[in-house]
């Protein structure tokens, strides 16, 4: 199955070469450019992607403000931030906003095709730097947030060390639609917009350590 993907940064030329390598996977289909914030949300909307990679640092509207409105808008749209800056801020904003995943422009080409198909899956992915980073800055949220059921705690842990819906499917013994309606609720019931901050609500709950994240 082709994975959808819509391009977000405001150099052409950072486009042009992501295009041109993302092109060599028959997997993977680049089917939008957007030069800000702003053009991205509404591609996102006329097209429908998979995935979008969102570049922080564009006019008009600032990739973090433009993450935030498609994820709660768009809530089957995935998207992973893709940066040149690893500043504490940047990583908090993004994934408080609902990127599913933080990736620098020098990632390696394999290790950012890899992402693409983990984010399209679901699958919450950090590299070890952001994940330090995020268990320092987010802190706990003020109001207690509604508890979760058995199960969903369960989908909560396997969703927290990186498995897909699919995979989480199996080991549950459940239908791929349930893992997808529990899912939501968890998001719901926590009040955060991401897969990755449930997950970073499953180490500070200490349902999975946070190594364990790291490694994802």
């Amino acid at each position: 199955m082709t994975i959808r993907i819509l391009l977000a940064d405001d150099h052409s030329v950072v486009r042009q070469g992501l295009k041109m390598f993302l092109g060599l996977d028959e997997e993977l289909e680049v089917i939008g450019e957007a030069e800000n914030g702003a053009e991205a949300l509404k591609m996102a909307h006329d097209l429908q992607p998979d995935v979008v990679l969102m570049d922080l640092l564009m006019p008009v509207m600032d990739g973090i403000t433009a993450i935030g409105h498609i994820r709660k808008e768009l809530p089957d749209v995935e998207v992973i931030a893709l940066t040149s800056v690893l500043e504490d801020a940047s990583v908090v904003g993004a994934v408080r906003a609902g990127a599913i995943g933080y990736l620098l422009k020098d990632t390696e080409a394999d290790a950012l095709r890899k992402a693409i198909r983990a984010a399209a899956q679901g699958q919450v992915q950090l590299s070890p730097q952001a994940a330090a980073r995020l268990m320092r800055e987010m802190r706990q949220p003020e109001q207690q947030p509604e508890p979760l059921t058995e199960r969903e705690t369960d989908v909560l842990k396997l969703l927290a060390v990186g498995r897909a819906n699919k995979e989480i499917a199996r080991d549950l013994m459940i239908g791929e639609k349930t893992v997808k309606t529990h899912v939501s609720n968890i998001l719901g019931k926590l009040g955060v917009q991401s897969r990755t901050q449930a997950a970073l609500h499953a180490v500070r709950a200490g349902l999975v350590p946070a190594e364990q994240l790291a490694e994802h």
